[in-house]
């Protein structure tokens, strides 16, 4: 369903077009800023979608300063911190996000910011349609699409994790090392690694401390 066919069922009136319209912008990290320059763009191109919903472009506002942080927490965003918060005050008519996974892949963050759009009146727009967290249908729609952004942050976590402990154990004749509950990317001993060939001793260190860096982050 088009946008302007969603439009003319009245989810957007007049008193939305009166507030303004936040465009939310954000990549996990600064190598995606740098390399994935696609996705930025369809991001900001986001920005045409409110102009046809009848959003002036003086009362679009891009929220962009989150760009390289993670969207497991609200910790250092602080341009989801102020968007929550001009949500909260009634300023804004409609957030946008190219994906629910832009805005948040903590599904306690996402659903207090559906329930602070429901009780303001805020529309929330994403690349497949427009929604009213206000009806129940959308609100619920809506929330299964926050519950699959972070199971699907759970599952890449799970894979980057296991690739990295499988090239790891692969340093060594045996796989010894992947059996009983003390291997953990972080328990691995400093005596257990040079006890054994010292030659591949730099790599899994290296490996390890790989994980530390990596693992927690979302994609």
């Amino acid at each position: 369903m088009s946008i302007n066919a969603v439009n003319s069922n009245g989810k957007v009136t007049a008193g939305h077009l009166k507030k303004t319209a936040y465009l939310y912008i954000r990549q996990s990290t600064l190598r995606q800023v740098f390399e994935n320059t696609e996705s930025t763009q369809r991001q900001y191109a986001l920005r045409q979608r409110a102009v046809v919903l009848g959003w002036p472009a003086e009362r679009i506002e891009i929220i962009d300063c989150d760009q390289g942080q993670s969207g497991a927490s609200t910790g250092e965003r602080e341009g989801f911190q102020k968007l929550v918060a001009e949500v909260g005050l009634g300023k804004a008519g409609i957030v946008m996000g190219l994906e629910v996974s832009r805005l948040a892949r903590n599904c306690a963050d996402w659903h207090r910011l559906l329930e602070i759009c429901a009780l303001s009146g805020t529309l929330i727009l994403d690349e497949d349609g427009l929604y009213d967290p206000a009806h129940f249908n959308d609100r619920l729609l809506l929330g299964l699409k926050g519950t699959m952004s972070e199971a699907e942050l759970h599952v890449l976590k799970a894979r980057l994790r296991g690739g990295i402990l499988s090239k790891a154990c692969s340093h060594y004749p045996t796989n010894r090392f992947r059996r009983g509950p003390s291997l953990t990317p972080f328990s691995v001993s400093w005596n257990m690694i040079t006890s054994r060939a010292p030659s591949r001793c730099a790599a899994l260190v290296s490996l390890t401390a790989s994980i530390r860096r990596t693992c927690l982050k979302d994609s």
